[in-house]
């Protein structure tokens, strides 16, 4: 699932780490979760991101990597064109081609796994975004633990929002949620491009990670596209509307998304070891 338009996840803050009790490492034993990455040249700021050079390594296997450090189950790349899926199995990862026309990401991961995992041995699957190579790997463990209720059928993230202009910005996708002071997993009740709620008190930011049972991603590519999503320009509200239940994890961290060239360079210069000069655009 991603935001439509334009991303919810990106606000200019620069990245934080997790803080190790924000919430425990969480993967129950009946879990066998897998994380999709889904991955394509078109671009309409930035064409051929996945394959953005950072260096040395395409963004993509940055992501990859990310991935694979927070071992929470295998990782799989699922990619629009054969040159994404030529460079992550050059880098060692495992990747399969989808159909280019895919309208969104969870449709090409629910293509990728349908390809990649036909028996379904994987029960839950972790929607990684391709374009954030900085993503710490403690926020693919958070986004499991709303999963613990056996009533949620998505888990997602966010994040408190400390600076009005994030609040007012119509790019940053807010959260409603309900959080009782030291909870750390709510019930999302709805999403906005608007401040939402109303009145005095906390605004979420919504982190576009998601972690979906595998019975839930099924049903909701099977959903038409709702009212609300296409008011908000929303895909998750898609889900809302159909009484699907989203549940979110609180978190401390913002992952740095690479949707410009700006932010490209910016993702470059973040990354360089020491010492190295600036890599050239």
């Amino acid at each position: 699932m991603r935001h439509n338009a334009a991303s919810g996840i990106r606000a200019g803050r620069k990245e934080e780490p997790v803080t190790a009790d924000i919430l425990p490492s969480f993967r129950p034993p009946s879990f066998r979760p897998i994380v999709v990455i889904p991955a394509r040249m078109a671009s309409t700021r930035l064409p051929g991101k996945p394959l953005a050079d950072i260096h040395g390594l395409p963004m993509i296997v940055h992501v990859l990597r990310r991935a694979e450090a927070a071992a929470i189950g295998p990782v799989l790349v699922a990619c629009a064109e054969a040159e994404i899926k030529a460079a992550v199995e050059r880098a060692g990862g495992r990747a399969v081609l989808t159909r280019p026309d895919h309208p969104s990401g969870s449709d090409r991961i629910h293509e990728a796994l349908a390809l990649a995992d036909p028996q379904r041995r994987h029960d839950v699957v972790v929607n990684l975004q391709g374009d954030l190579p900085m993503v710490d790997p403690a926020l693919l463990h958070a986004v499991l633990a709303p999963l613990a209720d056996p009533a949620v059928d998505i888990a997602s993230t966010v994040i408190p929002i400390r600076d009005p202009a994030e609040r007012d910005n119509p790019n940053v996708v807010k959260a409603a949620a309900g959080f009782a002071a030291g909870q750390r997993i709510a019930r999302a009740l709805y999403f906005s491009r608007l401040p939402v709620p109303w009145g005095a008190g906390e605004h979420y930011h919504h982190i576009g990670i998601y972690a979906y049972r595998r019975a839930a991603l099924d049903a909701f590519i099977a959903l038409p596209p709702a009212v609300l999503e296409r008011r908000e320009s929303l895909e998750q509200l898609r889900a809302l509307q159909a009484g699907m239940r989203i549940d979110l994890a609180l978190v401390d961290t913002l992952p740095f998304g690479v949707d410009t060239p700006a932010d490209l360079a910016r993702a470059r210069a973040l990354l360089a070891p020491a010492g190295l000069p600036p890599q050239s655009p």
